[in-house]
């Protein structure tokens, strides 16, 4: 046990960062380091990611059992903290503009991105259920941060209510899967799935289990609090949840399906078709009438959520390092959308309806054709690699003879381009004087330009990370 310490020390030193944090900005009343703290704990972020770059990987489970740590969970985790990093810093003007900048902040983003790492590693359904409950709880006070403001509190009482419904399916499926296996250590599991006859109950515990990371996920059809989250939650609260818990939920996903009950893939294969057709009509649809961006992008990533889970549906190595691809590439182009979304402002105050970036091009024409491309991106517009992406978990989709899934799939596509299109047109053409007053600070503007120059660049190797994709997906298929 403890010769396993050197696997969780991200972990460990992300925990006694933040406690110590806690403990220092108590004892000063909260006034000697929060004009810094975000930043800060972007920092520590940053080192804990070079943590896990240097630290051992073992083929086998650790710390008896409960967690694992290989090329899959390496690579989530880096990109969980960089990412989240740069949320961090992204959000500093925006609770400084709107009184909202408390130590607080970054400590429960911190709390809640070590209980993503919890989750990325879990070898065992109990850890992953400290690691979901971790993450949440500290999400639902995030998303309720801005008290003084009715849609915030809706949105954190919202996603509590919801979320203990989740947390109560993923507890009553883990006790059917338990009761039938007699444990809770994915890879026990998946050896009594492979040489058990009797698997009625662990069906139907797989069927809660999925159900709940599905509610995480934002999948049709547990997707209902996402507009609503996403649209009332602070931007910065926002932006994170777009971002970061997608990828410590997809990971999760693929785990549990291949990790734990990859030995009855054919009784979950159509389940997935369902989710992932489901979502990307769902979120095709719901996005057309909205004109609140924030509310727009939430109902754009059930879409995504269902391209993704496309690559999980076809129940192969080549699918599953698609899936990755997809979530990587999709946070890539959500942070660069969120670094501009989160500097739209009227006359000083921020705002979020896509109408008032009217000939914003004529202001910014840098700045637009950055968002442009983005935007170009995330509808699947070829040759960006938003298209590339979606071009992986088509092709392991068509390979898998699920050809009426990637139907489901083209035809979302080209509803979604609406949109996406709709704010290119009203950036460009629509002949109304602009109102967003265009200022953003450096470093935004920086992180928007990169992701939209990765996003072109990725186009001609995915940025490099191929290889890394398919290391991690061979590491979880047995």
């Amino acid at each position: 046990m403890i010769e396993s310490i050197k696997y969780i020390i991200p972990e460990l030193f992300i925990v006694l960062f933040t406690l110590s944090y806690l403990t220092l900005s108590v004892l000063s009343n909260g006034k000697t380091l929060v004009a810094y703290s975000n930043n800060i704990s972007a920092i520590f972020l940053l080192l804990a990611s070079a943590i896990v770059l240097t630290q051992d990987i073992s083929p086998d489970p650790v710390m008896n059992g409960f967690y694992s740590s290989n090329a899959f969970t390496s690579f989530f985790k880096v990109l969980i903290l960089t990412l989240s990093a740069l949320i961090l810093h992204l959000s500093d003007d925006y609770l400084k503009k709107n009184n909202l900048q408390i130590f607080e902040f970054p400590l429960l983003a911190n709390f809640s991105i070590v209980g993503m790492m919890i989750i990325v590693s879990a070898n065992d359904l109990l850890s992953l259920y400290i690691g979901i409950e971790m993450q949440s709880l500290s999400l639902y006070i995030l998303a309720s941060f801005s008290r003084d403001n009715a849609k915030s509190t809706e949105a954190g009482l919202k996603y509590f209510i919801l979320g203990a419904l989740s947390s109560g399916l993923l507890l009553y499926g883990i006790s059917l899967v338990y009761g039938t296996t007699g444990s809770t250590q994915f890879h026990l599991i998946y050896d009594t799935i492979m040489y058990s006859d009797s698997l009625l109950g662990l069906q139907v515990g797989m069927v809660f289990i999925i159900s709940s990371i599905a509610f995480k996920f934002s999948a049709f059809p547990f997707h209902m609090w996402t507009p609503d989250v996403y649209e009332g939650a602070p931007t910065p609260v926002t932006a994170f949840m777009a971002v970061v818990p997608k990828l410590a939920i997809g990971a999760m996903f693929a785990k549990v399906l291949f990790d734990v009950f990859g030995g009855i893939a054919h009784n979950w294969q159509l389940v997935l078709v369902f989710l992932s057709g489901g979502s990307m009509i769902v979120g095709a649809l719901g996005a057309i009438a909205q004109t609140n961006i924030k509310r727009m992008l939430a109902f754009s990533s059930i879409g995504h959520v269902g391209f993704a889970l496309m690559g999980l549906a076809s129940v192969s190595p080549e699918g599953l390092s698609g899936f990755i691809i997809y979530l990587f590439l999709y946070s890539i182009m959500m942070i660069g959308v969120f670094a501009f979304i989160l500097n739209m402002e009227k006359d000083g105050v921020l705002v979020t309806d896509i109408y008032l970036l009217a000939q914003f091009s004529e202001k910014r024409p840098g700045v637009s054709f950055a968002l442009t491309l983005l935007l170009f991106s995330l509808a699947g517009i070829p040759p960006l690699a938003g298209f590339i992406c979606k071009l992986y978990v088509f092709m392991a989709t068509i390979n898998s003879g699920l050809i009426y899934l990637a139907l489901v799939g083209a035809i979302a596509s080209v509803i979604g381009a609406f949109y996406y299109l709709r704010i290119v047109y009203i950036i460009y053409f629509m002949e109304k004087e602009t109102k967003l007053d265009g200022r953003m600070p450096f470093t935004h503007l920086c992180i928007l330009f990169l992701a939209s120059a990765a996003i072109v660049i990725g186009t001609y190797n995915l940025l490099g990370v191929e290889p890394l994709t398919r290391a991690a997906a061979q590491s979880l298929i047995y």
